[in-house]
């Protein structure tokens, strides 16, 4: 495959077609804040190869400069998005123990934007298209489009997102944090757990059954529908009170990815040893070690909090909302 003005990334290789199959994942029109992210996202690409912190993004292998246009070109994910999985007609309801590994990686990716990135990144749309699935049901974070570093002053520009994961206080204050970032993973979440696209009532979902729910336990009631009682109550319940804590609508009360990342580590491991003990088989082309990798999660973590406060190890321990 060869592009007239295509690089790939001198990390990869000095050939000026991919060796690879490749999508085009996202344009990045010219000025400036797309050439600093194109410059960025090169500078970064070089260690994806040697940092198993960046697996959980989409690896970019290349691009394209043409007519005042630059093009990212990015690996091809075979199992497509996650939205495609979630409100496919054709596609098999998605397993529970996929959706606990899924919302696993989701939180790894977010937290290498949010804490080992130099300088650090918020995504600011993250969403269910946008997280795509490879060949191994490894979930990826996509589309750079909207990234840039983290900006703390009043900002007049337009709101940029998607409708249903957007932070609230982003929208008032014009504002956006790691913790915008955070509000959209905790709506993503609730998706995976109903299956309700967010832009069909999804939230408003969340809050009646809140209603009735503790805040930890009860939760239940959201589930999909098409998972036919297919799933642990307790993984439920804790994923579903960290999704709730994430959507604070007070943005200091929600928690940092890395807290929420440890929380979820407790839910996977008991995920893992549920699957172990009831004899499930694993996702195609997962091995056992590779299904939840918690001990290289732990490690991620640890090694980009190394200057923060120690984390959260449970739900429960989450800040308070």
């Amino acid at each position: 495959m060869r592009t007239r003005n295509c690089r790939k990334l001198p990390a990869i290789s000095q050939n000026c077609w991919a060796k690879e199959p490749l999508v085009l994942f996202t344009k990045l029109t010219c000025h400036l804040v797309r050439y600093w992210l194109l410059k960025y996202l090169l500078t970064i690409q070089s260690k994806v190869k040697r940092s198993s912190k960046m697996r959980n993004l989409v690896n970019l292998v290349g691009y394209c400069a043409e007519k005042g246009q630059h093009i990212l070109l990015y690996a091809y994910m075979p199992n497509g998005s996650l939205a495609s999985h979630l409100y496919g007609e054709k596609s098999a309801p998605l397993r529970w123990d996929f959706r606990v590994n899924i919302a696993l990686d989701v939180a790894r990716g977010l937290e290498y934007l949010h804490d080992g990135a130099v300088p650090p990144v918020v995504h600011r749309d993250i969403k269910s298209p946008n997280i795509l699935l490879d060949q191994s049901m490894h979930a990826r974070v996509a589309d750079f489009g909207l990234s840039r570093e983290e900006m703390l002053t009043r900002n007049g520009a337009n709101i940029r997102g998607t409708y249903g994961y957007l932070d609230p206080e982003y929208v008032s204050s014009r504002s956006f944090t790691k913790k915008s970032d955070v509000y959209s993973y905790g709506v993503l979440l609730f998706e995976l757990i109903a299956g309700r696209n967010p832009q069909q009532g999804l939230m408003e979902y969340v809050e009646l059954a809140a209603i009735n729910a503790d805040g930890k336990t009860g939760w239940e009631e959201i589930a999909d529908s098409r998972l036919e009682g297919a799933f642990d109550v307790e993984e439920l319940n804790d994923m579903a009170a960290a999704a709730y804590k994430c959507v604070s609508r007070v943005s200091r009360k929600r928690p940092s990815m890395r807290d929420v990342v440890q929380a979820l580590i407790r839910v996977a491991k008991h995920s893992h040893s549920s699957r172990n003990h009831h004899g499930r088989r694993l996702p195609p082309g997962r091995t056992d070690d590779e299904s939840v990798d918690l001990e290289a999660s732990e490690d991620q973590s640890s090694a980009s909090g190394h200057q923060r406060q120690e984390s959260v190890g449970s739900v429960s321990e989450l800040p308070d909302v």
